[in-house]
């Protein structure tokens, strides 16, 4: 053994030179998600339509479901309302109100299992196409009660008749595409990523 004059430290062990590479240039940093437009509009086509064509389940659902209004015929020809018959009026709005409502939450909740198209330009084509199909609802749903409740040919004093139930306010519409866009909205913000999942489609 040799050995180590007195006051003297032994040098520090060093194992093989690595280079040392230079630091880079830019740090990474994690990908901002953008809005997809160009590769969703074809998609976007095809739910407007979808969703707009389930007006036509909803108008002919609220033509059965809405109650007629029953009138009885005055001594000069003309239909007079009879004791709460005109509550029927109220009733037939709230359903329609209703059907709207329910149809937006099932539209937004199909569009959003589309996962590879999930964004603001899909959710805007729901939403639209829920304006399109309550203007399509309440129009094909009072022809259809037009033809369920059709006026009688001919009509004598004291006879009862029941009148087609009317939708009061054509505002009732709007339930459909707020209740697609309120229910969305709702699910993006529940989402935790950044690109709403797009990515695991």
């Amino acid at each position: 053994m040799s050995e180590q004059p007195v006051g003297e430290q032994a040098a520090p062990h060093r194992g093989p030179e690595y280079p040392i590479y230079p630091p880079p240039e830019y740090a990474w940093r994690r990908p901002v998600p953008r809005v997809v437009v160009k590769r969703d509009l074809l998609p976007a086509v095809s739910v407007l339509s979808t969703v707009a064509l389930l007006g036509l389940a909803v108008g002919w659902l609220w033509s059965r479901l809405a109650p007629p209004q029953r009138k009885v015929i005055t001594q000069d020809g003309q239909a007079a309302n009879l004791t709460d018959e005109s509550y029927h009026r109220f009733d037939a709005l709230v359903i329609f109100m209703l059907l709207c409502f329910a149809a937006g939450v099932v539209a937004a909740v199909a569009v959003w299992y589309l996962r590879e198209r999930r964004g603001p330009v899909v959710m805007v084509a729901a939403t639209a196409g829920g304006a399109l199909g309550g203007w399509l609802a309440m129009s094909v749903g009072k022809a259809w009660a037009d033809g369920r409740w059709p006026a009688p040919a001919t009509v004598q004093p004291l006879d009862i008749v029941s009148v087609p139930p009317p939708i009061e306010s054509a505002w009732a519409i709007l339930l459909w595409p707020l209740g697609t866009a309120l229910v969305y909205g709702v699910l993006a913000a529940m989402s935790g990523m950044d690109d709403l999942g797009r990515r695991l489609g």
